[in-house]
């Protein structure tokens, strides 16, 4: 928890301002303005003891205030600060959360608020706290609210420090350095006056066509349990923040990756669901105690998540041990009356989604449309106020565990103005934008270019992109520097830099070209053919290719894989000139990019890289940074495959000679990622080789830099269970650590497997260990495996 006031008097003077009322203590505040110091604001009491104490004080009408959420200034709340007219709304008798408030966000492609209340960071605090000021002094128990924001890129705000997106966050595979840009957002978040941050996403990506694919650490449940576990751990360092996951459960898996009003119907077993969807929100609460979870849109096998007692209390309470909140995303609530139909009247649904669990109703409404229903089913006897109590318990010991009842205002505005979106921030954005960077090919090494190159041509629609850094979720206003940016300052002024756009990012029929392509018209080939006589003038070509805002992101979901509008005719004319062609890839989800596999000797692959994004990009060209990122997520050869993932159960994903009406295999595989230098795996050892249900094993091993520049490797570990009492899969990742290694340096790794990375989940639906022998792989992809071993497991005990 946040250190205890000591000298809470100095409020007084808060934002230059004398309170109206003298509720403020050396260390303790009157919340409830009796002239005395109760339970529930003494700091030094056991957080239950508080929030009996607390609870026992409220009214029906100030518990059911609490399990709503108010949208921010220009989304539902139409004041950036309190007015006398607060008092006549229904916050008047307080408020569970306000979320997104002052954070800049207007909209979808609209330009972010600007303002004396938005940035500095000091000046958009003391209107944050000029909000929380009117909730602790004009509501009768002064209960602080909960500023809650997006942040899953850097918290959203105006500005703050910018990370790639979460997907290219995933292929760093750096545990440490998710844990270092969780602390940051949370930092930046809590100076900025907000309190509870929508982080990390837990999903499982498993169909590359989903639009939301940008926004998951990957397909493995373990790489996103562990990476979301660090993400935790930094977002609630010392209570900071709470961290806020979402979306449980099973979001990811609809039916043919579709979105909007069709998130629904995930096509998997409750099995699946268990061993790939769920096990991230067990990790994360178990091993980082999460305080927040955000409930999904879906249902799952015909029950809505969001009314499920299943999901929100069975799993979650009984057998996760979640402790925090449930929150409703958006309209999930609401779904279960206009789409799921589970309901036959609105007021039935919150009935539903509170009695199976929910806590707190977020969506862009009044929250008086879900406070008032909620009062009348209690009185009408429809829902029992018991069930009121304890939902707002859950409400409460997150605000009381993250501070809010000690320091419900946040007082370092020097502090604000200097840390957020500071230069040390930066260098870890950098890092993670460094990181993030795969190198899927490199012919005849390509790469990395000599600097002494007297002209380069660059084009293609994200030479000169930006947006990618600015979408939703993260901050909103950062500079950015783009592909082409990076690469002429890194080129210097020797190098000649002959830009052409190209083509456009799709063209004008676009999505329906996908089904209908069309012949370049007269002005898309004028484009093409500007490019092609830059690169026919050039010692290198350098094509910036991929997706973006059009084409990715929630909502977005594509019926291709392919290269969108017309990129691939300007990347074959390019290769035609005979130029030597580097293809970088700017885009939020896995490209079917087969051509460009075949002919193109060198492809980064860069997704969102964030706003120091060209400057990574030119790094890795000009060999200033090694590259040694590596795929989360599978590259099918085309759509016609999906689904092709990792983990895969035996043979489901099988090549072989006899089929020949189809495609077989990836263009790049799970984990999968290139380096300027070469590694050597060798003395594994495995101990014991026999071992007890309840024992480790151990599994060390030798990785030796062989090649000539110092440089990263991705070392992965899998295990298969080879016969089991129900299907498991082929491959399973059990370990994994980025570590840097200088040319001829060795280190010796060593991974501990556990219980809990053996189990299944039996035909009784029990989570077991099963006796038997288990092999190990240990390699640089799921597919380049150097190291194979074994043990068994007995039931000697």
């Amino acid at each position: 928890m946040l250190k205890k006031i000591t000298l809470l008097f100095l409020l007084f003077v808060l934002s230059g301002n004398i309170f109206s009322k003298n509720i403020y203590h050396k260390d303790w505040i009157d919340f409830n303005k009796n002239g005395k110091k109760d339970v529930y604001e003494n700091s030094a009491l056991d957080i239950e003891k508080r929030i009996d104490d607390l609870l026992s004080r409220m009214t029906l009408e100030e518990k059911t205030c609490q399990m709503a959420t108010l949208y921010g200034y220009g989304r539902v709340l139409n004041d950036s600060l309190p007015t006398p007219e607060w008092k006549n709304e229904i916050w008047k008798d307080g408020i569970g959360a306000i979320d997104e408030h002052l954070n800049s966000f207007q909209g979808w492609g609209k330009e972010p608020m600007q303002g004396p209340l938005i940035w500095p960071p000091s000046s958009h605090l003391k209107a944050m706290n000029k909000v929380q000021r009117f909730f602790v002094e004009e509501t009768r128990l002064g209960i602080p609210v909960d500023f809650t924001n997006e942040g899953i890129r850097g918290v959203e705000a105006y500005k703050a420090t910018n990370f790639p997106t979460q997907l290219g966050i995933g292929c760093t595979w750096n545990k440490d350095l998710v844990r270092k840009i969780g602390e940051i957002t949370g930092q930046e978040a809590r100076l900025m006056g907000y309190t509870n941050v929508y982080a990390p996403i837990l999903d499982v990506a498993r169909d590359q066509r989903w639009g939301r694919m940008e926004e998951v650490y990957g397909e493995s449940p373990y790489l996103v349990g562990k990476l979301g576990v660090e993400m935790v751990k930094g977002l609630q360092k010392n209570d900071q923040v709470a961290a806020t996951a979402k979306h449980f459960a099973i979001y990811s898996n609809n039916k043919g990756a579709r979105e909007a009003m069709a998130r629904t119907d995930p096509k998997c077993g409750i099995r699946e669901a268990h061993m790939l969807f769920l096990k991230p929100f067990k990790m994360a609460i178990e091993e980082a105690g999460l305080l927040g979870i955000m409930s999904s849109y879906n249902d799952f096998d015909g029950v809505p998540i969001t009314g499920s007692e299943y999901f929100l209390t069975d799993l979650l309470r009984k057998d996760y041990g979640f402790k925090g909140y449930v929150v409703s995303d958006s309209d999930a609530l609401y779904y279960l009356y206009s789409k799921h139909r589970v309901a036959n009247t609105y007021k039935d649904a919150v009935r539903q989604a509170v009695q199976a669990g929910l806590d707190v109703r977020c969506t862009f409404r009044s929250p008086s449309g879900f406070i008032e229903p909620l009062r009348e089913l209690v009185k009408e006897g429809r829902l029992d106020e018991a069930i009121i109590d304890q939902r707002v318990r859950n409400i409460l010991r997150v605000k009381f565990t993250i501070g809010l009842f000690d320091e419900p205002y946040q007082t370092q505005f020097d502090k604000a103005d200097k840390t957020v979106n500071s230069n040390q921030h930066q260098k870890i954005a950098l890092q993670a934008s460094r990181e993030s960077i795969v190198l899927l090919k490199n012919e005849n090494n390509l790469l990395p270019l000599d600097k002494q190159i007297d002209r380069i041509a660059i084009c293609g629609p994200n030479a000169r992109e930006e947006s990618f850094a600015t979408t939703h979720y993260g901050p909103q206003a950062v500079n950015v520097i783009s592909v082409l940016e990076g690469i002429r300052k890194k080129a210097g002024e020797n190098t000649e830099i002959l830009y052409s756009k190209g083509c456009e990012l799709v063209d004008e029929n676009w999505p329906e070209s996908e089904i209908f392509p069309q012949p370049l018209d007269k002005e898309e080939q004028e484009k093409i053919d500007k490019a092609v006589e830059n690169a026919r003038k050039s010692e290198i070509a350098i094509v910036v290719l991929g997706g973006g805002t059009r084409t990715c992101g929630e909502n977005k979901t594509r019926t291709s894989l392919n290269l969108p509008g017309k990129q691939l005719d300007l990347l074959k004319a390019v290769h035609a000139t005979g130029t030597p062609t580097i293809v970088v890839l700017i885009n939020g989800r896995p490209l079917s990019i087969n051509w460009a596999d075949k002919h193109i000797p060198a492809i980064l692959e860069a997704w969102y890289p964030g706003s120091y994004g060209g400057q990574a990009v030119a790094d890795v060209i000009f060999g200033d940074y090694n590259p040694g990122g590596k795929l989360t997520t599978t590259f099918p050869r085309t759509v016609g495959q999906v689904r092709m993932n990792f983990p895969t159960k035996p043979n489901a994903q099988i090549d072989n000679n006899w089929t020949t009406a189809r495609v077989n295999g990836v263009i790049y595989p799970f984990g999968h990622g290139l380096s300027y230098t070469n590694f050597r795996y060798s003395n594994l050892k495995i101990s014991p080789e026999q071992q007890k249900i309840s024992g480790e094993i151990n599994v060390k091993f030798t990785v030796q830099n062989t090649g000539e520049r110092p440089g990263d490797e991705v070392v992965q570990l899998y295990i298969r269970d080879q016969i089991s009492s129900v299907t498991t899969y082929e491959k399973n990742l059990r370990g994994f650590e980025r570590i840097h290694l200088k040319p001829g340096e060795k280190r010796e790794l060593s991974f501990y497997l556990g219980s809990e990375d053996l189990e299944l989940l039996n035909r009784e639906n029990q989570w077991i260990v099963e006796p038997g022998k288990f092999k190990v792989m240990v390699g640089s992809s799921s597919q380049d495996i150097h190291l194979e071993g074994e043990f068994e497991i007995t039931d000697r005990e």
